[in-house]
């Protein structure tokens, strides 16, 4: 026993082999206490980036709602909220490093689309002599043009067919779906140049997360308008002065089918284009 300060202290003398162990030191602290002021932090914090005006007032009681909670730890985990008054689940997908808990609000993509059926027939001729007769059958895609054919679903029809052909060379085409309601069952034709469709694609891929790269139209078309529509068929080049091509597609729901008709890899021909497009039910 010694006495230092005014302070006992006992110490047990040590058995024969046994090592003399320093005293461990427990922290007053319970584990409660811990968590409670880590939900405190965490609640100051959002408080404190609110007054400096880095966090909108929304996104800071998103943070204090979150403060309540176990915070993710690794990429690809979720946090749940749920409304103490309506009982309503918010889940927010979580990436610490890179994403934007509070404000990444991530687009949907389209579904994935059937195949369409396609096929083509030898009697190139008679098609287009027959079309050649009727009124809206016939236009010409001039050089480095793009003709995007707009067909509505129809109340009474299931399936959207079409059949072409080209007089003396080939040409782009695909078809595409837009998932939007239908206010009239017209066919439309819209008429773009190449640098028309550009820049239109550089502003769909603004809004999409994840932008692909444009392909081209030897290879089939891998543009960006996959992030907004629905992708049918990809736009190749068809030997459509050789066989008339054909196809149909079954309707995934109500919206309007893009058939496009690309002339853009054309620097000198343009391309009369003889075409049907009928619905079925």
């Amino acid at each position: 026993m010694r006495i230092l300060g005014g302070e006992v202290r006992v110490q047990r003398a040590l058995e024969p082999g046994e090592v003399a162990q320093r005293p461990q030191m427990v922290s007053p602290v319970s584990k409660d206490a811990t968590e409670d002021l880590r939900k405190a932090t965490g609640a100051l914090e959002a408080q404190a980036l609110v007054k400096q005006d880095l966090l909108p007032a929304d996104q800071a009681q998103v943070l204090n709602e979150m403060a309540k909670y176990q915070v993710p730890q690794r990429s690809g985990d979720i946090v749940m909220i749920q409304s103490e008054h309506t009982g309503a689940i918010d889940v927010l997908s979580a990436d610490l490093e890179s994403a934007d808990l509070l404000g990444d609000h991530r687009k949907v993509s389209p579904p994935l689309m059937a195949p369409p059926c396609i096929w083509t027939f030898a009697k190139v001729k008679e098609f287009k002599s027959k079309l050649g007769k009727e009124k809206n059958s016939r236009l010409v895609v001039k050089r480095g043009e793009v003709v995007t054919i707009r067909v509505p679903t129809h109340p009474e029809g299931k399936r959207v067919c079409w059949e072409f052909a080209t007089d003396d060379y080939d040409i782009g085409f695909g078809v595409y779906f837009d998932w939007t309601p239908v206010t009239s069952t017209d066919i439309t034709v819209q008429v773009s140049d190449s640098s028309d469709d550009e820049d239109e694609e550089e502003e769909e891929e603004e809004e999409i997360e994840e932008p692909v790269p444009a392909g081209d139209v030897e290879r089939g078309s891998r543009s960006s308008l996959r992030g907004r529509y629905g992708e049918v068929m990809p736009v190749y080049r068809r030997d459509s002065h050789r066989d008339v091509q054909a196809g149909s597609h079954d309707y995934p729901g109500e919206g309007i089918y893009l058939l496009k008709f690309d002339n853009s890899y054309s620097l000198l021909r343009n391309k009369t284009l003889y075409f049907h497009i009928y619905y079925t039910s």
